[in-house]
């Protein structure tokens, strides 16, 4: 009788067509009794305090920061008040508002980055080829700042347009994505170049836009990347871990069988050839003119 109780603490979220959605712990529909209590809390005190911003604060939002600190209100709080501080650092509102990446077409070719399509969850596909990095080039048409800006358009771009619209694809609530890394032909005096970008990225992602991970694809990882890996993996908390698969030339059966190959570009195995090249297309149920 418990268990059945605490299954049902937090009712399903409106506007589900599934009929096999089965919430994962700890988000709307799978709540424990005591996550309930938690999250409501969690909003009251937000609320309380004037600091709860209705349009990015609903419950499954705040649910990602619970999440991310095992449902320690403490913990959460503070880490949503440092995102909130940020945003304001940053002037995340401007960005999303008025941030114009003239120089995307270019920048594609020196350092691919792009959403494409969805998963067989209907988690939307996120592509960086790292290997194709040409530094030098790169900051000739943009600046690290600008692509920090980029990145947080597109992130923001992700919770806001991408997530609602694979949601309604697929019936059921999607929150994370599905991340192919290509390190082809990577060398490591290129990425020692981009270190700071990228950590800075890496940093973003984890504390300003929490638990938008799904699956994470490491592909054509060099020998030497284990090396690099053994080092990494201590530092990251173990549900992470289980999230990222490593990769080397041999990935094309395993992102198959996550991806349907209408959906995966043809350069990694799949079928998709966008009229104008899959990294510019923008192509997913969020953009339904690509």
């Amino acid at each position: 009788m418990t268990t059945v109780q605490q299954a049902s603490a937090s009712p399903l979220p409106e506007g589900i067509t599934d009929p096999n959605y089965k919430p994962p712990p700890g988000r709307l529909g799978n709540l424990t009794v005591s996550q309930q209590h938690t999250l409501e809390k969690f909003r009251q005190e937000l609320q309380d305090e004037g600091i709860f911003v209705p349009e990015r604060m609903d419950d499954a939002a705040l649910l990602r920061f619970l999440r991310a600190r095992r449902f320690d209100l403490a913990k959460a709080k503070q880490m949503l008040i440092a995102c909130e501080q940020w945003r304001k650092d940053f002037k995340v509102d401007e960005i999303v508002n008025n941030f114009d990446f003239k120089e995307k077409a270019e920048v594609d070719k020196y350092y691919p980055q792009y959403y494409h399509k969805m998963d067989k969850d209907g988690r939307p596909v996120y592509i960086e080829r790292l290997g194709k990095l040409d530094i030098k080039a790169l900051y000739a048409i943009t600046t690290q700042e600008r692509q920090l800006q980029r990145l947080v358009y597109e992130y923001e771009k992700f919770i806001h347009d991408r997530l609602p619209g694979c949601s309604a694809a697929v019936g059921h609530p999607v929150e994370t994505s599905c991340t192919i890394l290509d390190l082809h032909n990577v060398s490591l005096s290129n990425f020692y170049r981009v270190k700071d970008y990228v950590m800075a990225a890496a940093s973003i992602g984890q504390d300003r836009y929490p638990e938008c991970m799904g699956k994470f694809y490491i592909i054509n990882a060099p020998w030497a990347f284990s090396t690099v890996w053994t080092l990494i993996k201590p530092w990251l908390d173990e549900v992470t871990v289980s999230k990222i698969d490593i990769l080397g030339s041999s990935y094309k059966d395993k992102l198959l069988a996550q991806i349907p190959p209408e959906s995966l570009p043809k350069e990694f195995g799949g079928v998709c050839e966008c009229p104008g090249g899959c990294s510019l297309s923008d192509a997913g149920p969020w953009n339904p003119t690509a």
